[in-house]
């Protein structure tokens, strides 16, 4: 009984937290310059370390990067720049042109 007590309890202590957790996730999606898989792996990993972003997965094709944040720990705009920092273009926020001229060529819009 006392087993299974705590089973319950470890279950919804476990419950409540994944709830709280997501309480402040925002959904944006990021139009990028990237150009190809070398760039989709370069954001995402740079990303995947950054304070507040849950989630970062960049589609190709559209250029768009999906990405899941707590808002709570970090804005939109701070992610755009985080992009730009990296050396690519993130909606309005320009590419930084110190960072673009250290990618790689095939990163490189101009080549």
């Amino acid at each position: 009984m006392r087993t299974a007590v705590l089973a319950i309890m470890s279950f919804a202590l476990a419950f409540v937290l994944a709830f709280s957790q997501n309480q402040n996730q925002t959904l944006a999606e990021i139009k990028t310059s990237a150009v190809c898989e070398h760039c989709k792996e370069r954001i995402e990993s740079n990303l995947k370390n950054v304070e507040g972003i849950l989630k970062a997965d960049l589609n190709l094709e559209t250029k768009v990067l999906s990405v899941a944040y707590d808002s709570t720990k970090i804005s939109l705009q701070e992610i755009r720049k985080k992009i730009s920092k990296i050396g690519y273009d993130a909606d309005d926020v320009k590419r930084d042109p110190k960072a673009y001229k250290k990618l790689p060529k095939c990163c490189r819009i101009d080549g």
